[in-house]
């Protein structure tokens, strides 16, 4: 199978990723907003109470087949450091390339090397594609570098997984205007009890 650029974001109904405030230590914001995640840790958590457990059923076969194709991954800084680059080992066992203004050197942390690239997103995702070779490129987010590779007509299979959560407020997936000619095509809707992942192809006209 050719190489995917695939991209997925977790989204409350009113469209939001995050709460109020993200940063460093309440990475998905204030308000509740842990809820949005709750299928990947298989129930309950709070920034006071970290997750234990670990995703079930539909969510786990997705996450399971999503990361086991991809080669490397894309993420924006603002979504390194509110993760706090993952902990001492994140354990993802493919290089991460952060697209970032601040130059920083390269960091492995176990089976995980993070580079930082500053000459923007178009020149992250090619470094990507060099190091996945006939593996998939996963574009784990956050919103705004997301948009700028759907934008760019690079993204083959976009994931929008929706928490039946209402945030009110907090950093919207959405929030500009994409290119008119984006076309996302239903590829798939995964049920689980928690979310539901909602799976298109996109395309753009030539």
């Amino acid at each position: 199978m050719a190489q995917r650029v695939l991209a997925g974001m977790t989204m409350s109904v009113d469209g939001f990723i995050t709460g109020p405030n993200d940063r460093p230590g309440t990475g998905l914001g204030e308000g509740g907003a842990e809820r949005l995640h709750y299928w990947v840790f298989g129930g309950p958590w709070t920034y006071d109470s970290p997750p234990t457990g670990s995703p079930t059923g539909p969510d786990q076969k997705y996450l399971d087949e999503t990361f086991s194709g991809a080669g490397a991954w894309l993420v924006g800084r603002v979504m390194h450091d509110a993760a706090e680059g993952w902990g001492d080992d994140p354990g993802f066992g493919v290089p991460v390339f952060v697209v970032t203004h601040r130059p920083r050197p390269a960091v492995t942390k176990g089976n995980t090397t993070f580079e930082f690239v500053t000459d923007g997103a178009a020149a992250a995702l090619a470094r990507a594609r060099a190091a996945a070779g006939d593996r998939d490129v996963l574009v784990m987010g956050g919103a705004n570098l997301t948009g700028q590779y759907l934008d760019a007509g690079e993204v083959d299979e976009l994931t929008v997984t929706v928490a039946p959560v209402l945030l009110g407020a907090g950093k919207r997936f959405f929030d500009r205007a994409l290119r008119p000619d984006l076309t996302l095509e239903p590829a798939g809707v995964i049920e689980s009890p928690f979310v539901t992942h909602l799976r298109y192809r996109c395309s753009v006209k030539e």
